[in-house]
Formats: structure tokens, C-alpha cells, sequence
């Protein structure tokens, strides 16, 4: 199955953060051996201020309780500069915490720095620290404190780069602490912004797209919604064509909202002539299903494919989800996946034959 597995493709196009929960669903599903994926997991934290979780880790991949001297350095490293950037941060902290000064700021920014400059001595240097402290504490691993403080940067920064940059943190620290209401509303926010914005060069754009796709992920196939959104998002046509250019890949989750999703019936048949001309850059059991059923009229390929496609489900991260309900856990995506299947299998079936032999 670690054919049909997408982590390597994935990886590369999400925060270093966002790579942990996948990394932890191949462990569970033991597709990898263990030393492999702890290896995987010290190599991104080295890369990070989470010295702590590195260390831990360290110690059960070499099952001994001493770790390297570089460890130890790189911990009072840390420690040295978070209290350095909380100092700096500080006076802009202390007035966002304080409830009756908030309240002074208002939605025209030049005000805000205004007031803040008069008033309280806080100048365009206190939030710059603000920035970097908030980063900081997201490179800790400390997504709660990361988000409240990339918000409340947001609403005093005037460099809409840095800006931007504040929303992708922000959107990766809530989807790492599973507010997928809240996700939901940043990845729109961001998609407003990557849409409308003039970037560069188009290449750029075309990347900031692949990426938001990527990171939306988390949120589809995790928020309680009907899976429409993914489509509506994937399937526009500046979305779909970054798929068919970078990231083909992702052709896999399209397909499977477009299989679970039987009011989306009239936007299907487009699809199915992207999942054609796609078969050399991309197939997996799943494309290769829609082509068995919709383009070959293969009924007794498209079923073998169905006991393929329920392997790649249930080892994918974010189709194989899990669900407890009173006789243990289920998971939905592959029950309606499977049911829908055998839905077109039959639908099509019975729309190119006369005469069916109910047997």
C-alpha cells in the first residue's frame, strides 16, 4: 500500500507542522517501518524550536535516557530567545490584554499605530516583535498563544506581505488545534487574497493555489460538512488547472467528493474528461475506477477496482478517518464511498444494456 501512499508528494507543499499529523497516521497504520518514521519526525523537528518533542523522540528511536550534546545547546538557545522576543512583545502584549484599551482600536490601521504611538509609546518596532514573538511561539509548538497573537498582529500590520504571511500561520495553527469552523473562515479569507491579489509572476500565484489546496485538505475531509467544498473549490477552473500542472495528485480527493457527492452529477462529466487526459501524469485506483465505469465501460475491472480503492482509502490520512459510535468505530467516508460506487456501477450499467438478467 505505500505505493498508493501520497505523503511524499504532500509533505512538500505544507508547513513543516502539518507534516506531524500525517507522519503520526502512517505510524499508526504501520505502513512504514517505526525507526523510518521516527527518523522522518526528529529530521522536521530539528527544524523547529519543539526541542523537547525532539528529545523524547530521540530517546525512544535509540531506546537510551542521555540525548546529544546539540539537543541540550539547542534547548537554551531556545529558552534564551523566547525570553528575548517575549521582552520585546511585552509592552504590545500587556495593552492587547487589557480589555478597556483594546476597545480604543478601531478598523482604520493608521489610527491604531497612531493612537498606540501617542498613547502607550508602542511604535511600528513593538509590533514587528509582536510578529516575530507569535512565529516564534508557533515554532514551539504553541499554536494557541501563535494564532491569538497572528490575529491581533494582523489588524495593526500595514505590510500586506508580512500580512499574508500572518494568515497562513494563523490557518495552520488552527487547523493543528482541529477549530475547523474557524479554519474554514481563514482558508476563504486566503483564497480571497491569493485571487484577487497581484502577485509577481503568475508562477507564484499558481503555487500559492497549490498550496492552499493542500491545506485545505485538513479541513475538508475533517469539518462536518457535505464534501461539496472541496469541489468547489478544486474544480474552478484556475484551481483545476494548478492540479493538472503541479499537482496531479490531488486529481485522487476530487475524485472521491465527486463519487460521494450525487448532486454534483452535472459538473461530473467534465471531470471524467480531466481524469482521461491525466492518466499518464496520475492514476490511482480511485481515477482508474471513474475510467473503468465512465470511459472504458468496464463493470468487472471497475469492480476490482472497488476492493483497490477501499485499500487506498482506508490508508490515506485524510479519507481513512475514523469514527467512535456505539458499536466501536466506523468510517464514513469509505461506507458512502463504496455505496455510491456501487451506485454508478449499476446506473451506468443499466444505461448502455436493453435487457438486464436480474440474476
Amino acid at each position: 500500500m505505500a505505493t498508493y501512499d501520497l505523503t511524499p508528494r504532500i509533505a512538500p507543499n505544507l508547513d513543516r507542522h502539518l507534516v506531524f499529523p500525517l507522519l503520526e497516521f502512517l505510524q499508526e497504520q504501520q505502513m512504514y517501518p517505526d525507526e523510518e518514521i521516527l527518523k522522518a519526525k526528529i529530521e522536521l523537528l530539528n527544524k523547529t524550536n519543539m526541542v523537547d518533542y525532539a528529545m523524547d523522540i530521540h530517546k525512544s528511536l535509540y531506546r537510551t535516557e542521555d540525548v546529544p550534546q546539540d539537543m541540550i545547546e539547542r534547548r537554551v538557545e531556545v529558552v534564551a530567545r523566547l525570553k528575548s522576543l517575549e521582552e520585546s512583545a511585552a509592552p504590545l502584549v500587556a495593552f492587547l490584554q487589557n480589555p478597556s484599551a483594546v476597545q480604543e482600536l478601531r478598523a482604520d490601521k493608521q489610527y491604531n499605530l497612531q493612537m498606540l504611538n501617542d498613547r502607550y509609546q508602542i511604535g511600528p518596532d513593538q509590533i514587528e516583535a509582536l510578529y516575530q514573538y507569535a512565529k516564534f511561539q508557533f515554532e514551539c509548538g504553541n499554536y494557541s498563544g501563535a494564532a491569538d497573537y497572528l490575529y491581533q498582529y494582523r489588524a495593526l500590520c500595514t505590510n500586506s506581505e508580512r500580512s499574508l504571511s500572518a494568515l497562513w500561520g494563523k490557518l495552520a495553527a488552527e487547523v493543528l488545534m482541529q477549530n475547523w469552523v474557524v479554519a474554514v473562515e481563514e482558508l476563504n479569507r486566503l483564497k480571497e487574497i491569493i485571487d484577487s491579489k497581484s502577485f509577481s509572476s503568475p508562477l507564484n500565484q499558481v503555487q500559492s493555489r497549490i498550496w492552499l489546496m493542500h491545506w485545505s485538505l485538513f479541513i475538508f475531509f475533517n469539518h462536518d460538512n457535505d464534501k461539496t467544498q472541496i469541489i468547489d473549490l478544486f474544480n474552478q477552473d484556475k484551481y483545476l488547472n494548478a492540479i493538472q500542472t503541479s499537482a496531479p495528485h490531488l486529481l485522487r480527493y476530487l475524485a472521491t467528493a465527486f463519487i460521494i457527492n450525487k448532486r454534483r452529477r452535472s459538473q461530473f462529466k467534465d471531470f471524467i474528461r480531466v481524469i482521461q487526459q491525466e492518466q499518464h501524469s496520475y492514476k490511482d485506483p480511485i481515477t482508474e475506477f471513474l475510467a473503468c465505469v465512465f470511459v472504458n465501460y468496464d463493470f468487472d475491472g471497475a469492480q476490482k477496482k472497488m476492493k483497490e480503492c477501499e485499500e487506498v482509502i482506508v490508508k490515506d490520512p485524510f479519507l481513512g478517518k475514523q469514527v467512535e459510535d456505539g458499536n466501536g468505530s466506523t468510517m464514513p467516508l469509505r461506507d458512502e464511498f463504496l455505496k455510491n460506487a456501487r451506485l454508478f456501477i449499476l446506473e451506468t450499467y443499466c444505461r448502455i444494456h436493453q435487457r438486464i438478467d436480474m440474476g
